[in-house]
């Protein structure tokens, strides 16, 4: 059975990542790829005016959350060097799936684990403050990433450390200590880390999409949409 099965089959025993839990009535499905025309308008340069864009959005539809993102093609990664291949090549084949939401908010451990790693990523455009889970189900192990968190997420953690389902895992952050982004989570799921610790791609060139779509399957099945 592919990862991706197996999730869907254990997906009714996931605890929420947030509460309230994201619903259809209180999250904004958001489009940031380069089809979206709105995204030649934005200076992603400035954090603050991309900050008003996207809770301008989340507060104009009467919603708590926004989200999306799994595959998408953004022009956002162009504001970052970190983003750069080689020549033209960028990376900006989004692997995970965005929460937008208020800095500060909780987020929960959807199953059990235990702490894979962590790290401050600090390179602007980067996850900031990350944690990866290590997660065993049947027969198969994988792991969570939770990327652009607040500084407090990382202390009293170690690898190995044991977290349960539904317990307290981290809070949102806000800019500049989370990478620089407006306040949000990516969450990923990731099949093999191929010997990697408190960082993985988040983001892929179009060359390597179908090598990371095997990888990093939608984390869409974590969430109640």
């Amino acid at each position: 059975m592919t990862l991706e099965k197996l999730l869907i089959k254990h997906s009714k025993d996931f605890h929420p990542l947030f509460e309230p839990n994201l619903t259809s009535e209180n999250t904004l499905l958001m489009d940031f790829s380069i089809d979206n025309p709105e995204m030649k308008k934005l200076d992603f340069s400035n954090v603050e005016n991309l900050n008003t864009f996207v809770f301008g959005k989340i507060h104009q539809a009467n919603k708590i959350y926004g989200y999306g993102g799994y595959l998408e093609d953004r022009e956002i990664y162009r504001r970052s060097t970190l983003f750069n291949v080689s020549g033209d090549e960028v990376r900006s084949i989004h692997l995970g799936i965005d929460v937008w939401t208020q800095a500060g908010q909780k987020i929960y451990c959807p199953l059990d684990g235990q702490v894979h790693s962590f790290a401050n990523n600090d390179n602007y455009g980067d996850y900031g403050p990350t944690i990866i889970l290590q997660h065993q189900l049947e027969d198969k192990m994988f792991y969570t990433l939770f990327g652009h968190l607040d500084s407090e997420s990382l202390s009293n953690l170690f690898e190995g450390k044991k977290v349960k389902k539904g317990e307290k895992l981290c809070s949102v952050g806000t800019f500049p200590e989370n990478g620089d982004w407006p306040p949000h989570l990516h969450f990923q799921i990731i099949a093999d880390m191929v010997e990697m610790k408190g960082d993985y791609p988040g983001v892929c060139s179009i060359r390597e999409k179908e090598k990371y779509i095997k990888i990093c399957p939608d984390p869409i099945i974590f969430f109640n949409l």
